[in-house]
């Protein structure tokens, strides 16, 4: 193990993956502190350009990137009480309050610093959990892999709270999504409509892009704002804070725990733990009081915790092949690029594993929150600047990077289509209440379980579901899936005899929609899921045994969800997403909603007409010059700096080869990128 721990070191000392790490450092260092911007998101959006690199280099890249974002989230949401990050929500509660009252620098000093002990109890609990779960993987057969599967996404569908029915359709749905493409086992076309792209399978970056990127891009247009409205008070006692950490540095050691520990769980990332520490952190003082109103505690405890969470997410995704949480899932997917099999492979030493690539997360998690936290000291007052940059300012560059992370996996066209139609789906998923994150995690999850299906079944029959780790696991999933019911229940008893509340929508004035968007979009759910199965008659036992054993229960699942729905028993209203705490209108987010779709279909028009850089370069003017009435000047810098990154960058220091626009095709051009 020592040998392993060392030589991980040295993997990440090299001049290539130390650049690397240093360059998603920075971009995870902004990403934080731009409210919108979510780590995700980023990391999808970054998920390309690791094809060409060796699997330390990636994820020295990925790796440096996700392990600051949580920490400069905390910025943000001290200063201008807007989280940064999904997973610095917590900390507003009482880092806001604090700069308020003058503390802004105590605030940031000490989430800065507990951040700092989370990320290292983190990458320690990765390293001491390495020993004791290297000999229960090893233990694991076919069947307990593909039981943990499913355990995964019953986990992260449990966590979507009243829609936990509606998260398990969306797993499912990933699940069938993963059968697109030429079988693995008897290589039959499954799904593909006659289109030789399709053979591959449906690639995660699209999907991912479509999923997070485009809903964030639309809203960002909505709003046409600031990334982040409000005042920066000034900065002082930041060293004060830094002094809390130690003062209080039993109960940060606990809330690190907490982040570490509670996030082996699938599905319970940063987003969750960092409310467990606060709700520790309130639970553990003598004066509760304070909490809320600038309490140094409630700061304390969500920023340990939302740093340690990464460690905790990397033991179960790395050890069992499970994503842990959705920046996890598309983690996983930068493994399976570079053929690295998550599980009993990555706990064994080279040459015949990968355990020196593990102790290298441990040591990337390290040196990148040390050196992140360095920078924010240094210069705290000159990042704060960047949270006002305009929206329309980085919708050009959001949309840019999307298409290209969508051309650069396969260099086709049709990958652009994939992005926007599951970019639309993702907004209606978004606005009608869907999860998502379970939808994604069944993709990632969909090959492995396959092939762990086929192999259980090849290998043991009908007899694997009696062996002591898969029934084990199927209380698990069992006890996940019934508990948030089981709160539903206790609360619908508790509520019970009270006086009811007026729905809001029946006193505010406003007409009842003529057609319900919800049920419509589970009817279609329905009628796609039973034209699949039909389809599905025509495979053979191999092709068909996957898509049989998710489709059936999946569609059970659906008709349950559309007769809860038809009779009013679970609520089928879509939320306004893009309109919740603005005063903007129903026409005017409508409005707004259709003119960026309506810029991103123009995007991908005049790609296929002129090529990737000529027409991302002409759009990107376009949408400054006339859709944002940007100065002439701001407009032609930002265009020719788009030039220069997508044809000098890209065309030609990095030779990636876009295909040529369809009119130099017509006109028998010479290729010009």
């Amino acid at each position: 193990m020592a040998q392993a721990l060392v030589f991980g070191l040295t993997q990440i000392a090299s001049g290539t993956a130390f650049g690397l790490m240093l360059l998603g450092i920075a971009i995870g260092f902004f990403v934080g502190i731009l409210p919108g911007l979510g780590g995700p998101t980023t990391l999808a959006l970054m998920l390309p350009f690791i094809v060409k690199m060796n699997p330390v280099e990636a994820f020295c890249f990925l790796l440096g990137m996700t392990a600051v974002v949580n920490t400069t989230g905390d910025i943000t949401s001290i200063l201008v009480g807007v989280p940064g990050e999904p997973t610095a929500a917590a900390t507003v509660v009482d880092g806001h309050p604090m700069a308020k009252k003058g503390e802004a620098g105590r605030a940031l000093g000490a989430v800065l610093m507990s951040s700092l002990v989370g990320a290292i109890f983190g990458a320690l609990a990765l390293a001491s959990a390495i020993p004791v779960v290297r000999p229960l993987v090893l233990t694991f057969g076919s069947p307990e892999f593909f039981m943990l599967a499913v355990l995964g996404i019953t986990f992260v569908a449990s966590l979507s709270g009243q829609d936990f029915l509606r998260g398990l359709i969306s797993g499912g749905l990933g699940l069938f999504l993963a059968t697109v493409g030429l079988d693995p086992m008897s290589g039959i076309q499954r799904y593909t409509f006659g289109q030789t792209f399709l053979w591959d399978g449906i690639g995660l970056v699209p999907i991912t892009l479509g999923f997070f990127a485009i809903p964030e891009v639309v809203d960002l247009a909505v709003q046409r704002s600031t990334i982040a409205g409000g005042r920066v008070e000034k900065l002082g006692g930041v060293m004060d804070g830094v002094k809390d950490t130690f003062r209080h540095w039993w109960m940060v050691i606990r809330c690190s725990a907490i982040g570490a520990y509670a996030a082996v769980i699938p599905g319970i990332g940063g987003a969750t733990t960092q409310w467990l520490a606060y709700a520790h952190a309130v639970q553990s003082s003598r004066d509760r009081e304070r909490f809320g109103k600038g309490a140094v505690e409630g700061v304390l405890g969500p920023g340990a915790a939302n740093n340690s969470t990464l460690g905790g997410s990397l033991i179960t995704t790395i050890a069992f092949g499970i994503p842990a949480s959705i920046t996890m899932a598309i983690l996983l997917g930068a493994f399976l690029i570079h053929g690295v099999v998550p599980g009993p492979d990555m706990l064994i030493p080279e040459p015949q594993g990968h355990l020196g690539l593990t102790f290298s997360f441990v040591w990337i998690t390290v040196i990148s929150n040390i050196i992140t936290v360095g920078l924010c000291f240094l210069f705290l007052k000159q990042l704060i600047r960047v949270t006002q940059i305009r929206g329309s300012l980085l919708l050009p560059l959001i949309i840019m990077l999307i298409f290209l992370g969508a051309f650069a996996e396969k260099n086709t066209f049709e990958d652009l289509v994939l992005v926007l139609m599951f970019g639309g789906l993702g907004w209606i998923l978004q606005r009608l209440n869907w999860p998502r994150p379970p939808l994604i995690l069944g993709l990632v999850l969909g090959p492995l379980a396959e092939s762990r299906l086929f192999l259980s079944t090849d290998n043991y029959g009908a007899a694997w579901l009696a062996r002591p780790g898969v029934l084990a696991i199927g209380v698990l999933t069992l006890v996940g899936g019934f508990y948030p019911l089981l709160q539903r229940w206790q609360a619908r008893r508790r509520q019970k005899g009270q006086p009811s509340v007026p729905n809001a929508a029946s006193t505010n004035g406003a007409e009842p929609s003529p057609l319900n968007w919800g049920i419509l979009f589970t009817l279609l759910i329905l009628a796609g899921l039973v034209w699949a199965l039909w389809e599905s008659r025509r495979f053979n036992f191999r092709a068909g045994l996957f898509p049989w054993a998710i489709g059936f229960p999946v569609l059970g699942l659906v008709i349950t969800q559309c007769l809860m729905e038809l009779t009013g028993k679970v609520s089928n209203a879509g939320g306004d997403v893009a309109v919740e705490g603005s005063e903007l209108s129903r026409n005017v987010v409508n409005r707004r909603t259709a003119g960026i779709f309506a810029w991103m279909a123009g995007y991908f028009v005049a790609i296929w007409l002129f090529g990737f850089s000529t027409g991302v370069t002409l759009c990107t003017f376009a949408l400054l010059k006339i859709g944002a009435h940007e100065k002439w000047s701001l407009s032609l810098l930002l265009t020719a700096a788009t030039w220069a990154f997508t044809y000098g960058f890209f065309g030609r220091l990095l030779h990636i080869p876009f295909p040529d626009g369809h009119v130099s095709l017509w006109l028998n051009l010479p290729s010009f990128f």
